[in-house]
């Protein structure tokens, strides 16, 4: 098939660094290439590219045709990038936050885009998604609107329902608010579709169900250019791989070919658990936490979990299943809830309320942590600025602390001068993380901080968990999808669905000797990409009711 994207000798600059060198790229319709690469490399700012857009300060050159459109030229960006954003080529940014407006509901909104690229209102909700015919106005192009709403929702693996129309971002887990930004994209009907990171904050079900709507995407005539970390997923559903290093291509073929199947994982060795102080950190008893005013969306209901004193304990369930809400109760940053919460002992109110102490004390690392940053700063100035505030360190010796912690987690020297728009996703992960870790906490609260990170930066940041824990005795409470990760990390494990606790206990145990289907169903679709697309394996309808949060 002919190509709809041509980009050819691209380059993107930004604070005098290179961002891109000399890029060439071609993606085809219905088929899925697959844009790899480690943190840093470039590969949201060729994204954006695309759609003839870059991130504040970066200056593009070169070449960037889209379904035959000049969107970037020898001067950069185009005035005709405009007619292809949306109802051409539609982006899906890593963080879906960014994505979603907090002050409207999802349905509306879904509408709106349907109405504003689909100009006929009678564009089909499937193929390539390309408008069609002479269409209506009026009351006709709303219930076209909404028709196509509804048809991106199930496009996107999520119910076409009233209740679940009228939530707003907040009131979606991570997982969900994914799912949701892809009913943004598909609900504008384009030809071309762009994914940044899609699999980042779903589990290991939601994920298999993810490779199967992208795979049967490509069948129905998209274009998809998948950026991706999760290199299982690429495996499963990318034909073609192109694989970026500090902005230049450095591999492209076949994803057989760049991408050769992981070696099988070594037979687990039996080792003695170290010995260490059995006091008790942080706790919460009989949590209980709903989303509405009068105890209204129940989404934690009696949750138990305890991290002792340089323990680890993990927590994961499926999407929606309440793991991030239970971690913001923790914070401090969810105050409807009920229950007992403590710090060494004491009770932990919410974070208006908590003490310098108590707040040094507990820190939280989240997932989406870009609009955490200030952008007319320095993103060193705003990590040391945390010593500086909570341990009354000097600015100068808050700086040199935060440039050690900041190495160790593999950010370079020239990385302390930028600012947040010219760091990528996974730069910004782990200088929020290098943020939380100046306070010295007694306890880290770590929610999806590796979904955004290439295997080489995921094992610097385990590294200094694991350093933090034998040296300083800093308990972790850590939730996450990579049941690999937690089976390396993880003291104790507790597993969430629905809102309640499904398993708990020895995590070598529980991943074991599972006693929930729940547990179960998590082992057994964990083994994406091993095969490529024919091992995605059926998943029983019950799960999808489970994952979503009460109305």
């Amino acid at each position: 098939m002919e190509p709809v994207i041509e980009v050819g000798g691209l380059t993107a600059r930004a604070d005098g660094a290179p961002l891109l060198d000399g890029v060439d790229l071609t993606v085809r319709s219905g088929g899925v290439t697959a844009l790899v690469g480690p943190s840093g490399s470039g590969k949201t700012t060729l994204a954006l590219a695309l759609l003839g857009e870059a991130a504040p300060g970066v200056r593009l050159r070169g070449s960037v045709r889209v379904a035959g459109v000049d969107v970037v030229g020898e001067e950069g960006p185009t005035r005709a990038a405009r007619d292809v954003r949306g109802r051409v080529v539609s982006y899906m940014p890593q963080h879906p936050a960014h994505a979603l407006n907090p002050a409207r509901r999802i349905g509306s909104v879904l509408t709106e885009l349907a109405r504003l690229h689909r100009p006929d209102g009678t564009a089909d909700s499937g193929g390539t998604g390309r408008a069609g015919g002479t269409g209506g106005t009026g009351g006709g192009r709303s219930a076209a609107g909404r028709e196509h709403a509804a048809g991106a929702l199930r496009a996107a693996g999520l119910p076409d329902a009233p209740g679940f129309r009228r939530r707003f971002p907040h009131q979606f887990s991570g997982g969900q608010r994914q799912r949701v930004a892809l009913a943004q994209v598909l609900a504008c009907g384009p030809s071309v579709l762009v994914l940044d990171e899609p699999s980042t904050g779903l589990d290991t079900v939601a994920r298999l169900r993810l490779a199967d709507r992208l795979t049967r995407l490509a069948a129905d005539g998209y274009a998809l250019l998948l950026l991706s970390h999760d290199h299982d997923l690429v495996r499963a559903v990318a034909a073609r791989t192109v694989t970026l290093d500090r902005g230049r291509v450095a591999a492209a073929g076949p994803t057989a070919e760049v991408l050769p199947a992981p070696a099988a994982p070594p037979p687990p060795v039996a080792a003695t658990a170290p010995v260490r102080p059995s006091g008790t950190v942080l706790e919460a008893r009989g949590l209980t936490a709903w989303l509405h005013a009068g105890r209204r969306g129940e989404i934690l209901r009696d949750v138990a979990v305890r991290v002792p004193e340089g323990g680890c304990t993990a927590v994961v369930g499926p999407s929606g299943s309440g793991k991030t809400v239970l971690a913001r109760c923790l914070a401090g940053l969810h105050e409807r809830h009920r229950g007992h919460l403590a710090f060494r002992g004491e009770p932990l109110p919410v974070l208006r309320r908590r003490t310098a102490r108590q707040i040094r004390g507990v820190q939280y690392v989240w997932q989406e942590v870009r609009g955490s940053f200030d952008e007319r700063r320095t993103v060193l100035e705003q990590v040391a600025r945390t010593a500086v505030r909570l341990r009354g360190l000097t600015p100068r010796e808050a700086e040199r602390q935060a440039r050690a912690v900041w190495e160790r987690l593999g950010l370079s020297a020239e990385h302390t001068a930028r600012h947040a728009a010219s760091l990528s996703g996974g730069e910004l992960q782990r200088a929020a993380l290098s943020r939380a870790l100046l306070a010295e906490p007694g306890v880290l609260i770590c929610d999806e901080i590796t979904t955004a990170l290439d295997s080489v930066s995921t094992e610097l940041v385990t590294a200094e968990i694991t350093r933090l824990r034998e040296e300083s005795d800093t308990a972790v409470l850590w939730i996450g999808h990579d049941l690999a990760l937690v089976e390396r990390l993880a003291d104790d494990l507790v597993v969430l669905d629905s809102g309640g606790v499904v398993d708990s206990g020895d995590s070598r145990t529980v991943l074991g000797a599972p006693r929930s289907e729940t547990t179960r169903l998590l082992l057994r679709s964990r083994h994406l990409g091993t095969a490529g697309p024919a091992a995605l394996e059926p998943v029983p309808p019950g799960v999808q009711r489970k994952e979503h949060l009460q109305p």
